[in-house]
């Protein structure tokens, strides 16, 4: 893992996020101490995606109808409490 002071980061900060956009992880110091790091984003699983939403989708299906209208929902807060 590499590490740069913040001046030198400053100056090369387009050149350290395209070395981060390869996979490289990026320390950043002040005054000799690690105060940041810049990393890769992680990689996205669309498969993953797929069965998270699969899931939700089920849990959806298996839930009961509301018995109101949404205009109903939103004004329930404005019902004074008996």
């Amino acid at each position: 893992m590499a590490s740069y002071g913040v001046a030198e980061a400053k100056n090369n900060f387009t050149l350290l996020l395209d070395r981060v956009q390869e996979g490289e992880s990026i320390t950043i110091t002040k005054h000799g101490k690690q105060v940041a790091q810049i990393t890769p984003m992680p990689k996205r699983d669309p498969e993953k995606r797929r069965a998270v939403m699969a899931e939700l989708a089920e849990i959806r299906r298996q839930q009961k109808p509301l018995r109101m209208t949404v205009v109903e929902l939103l004004h329930m807060d404005d019902e004074p409490e008996r």
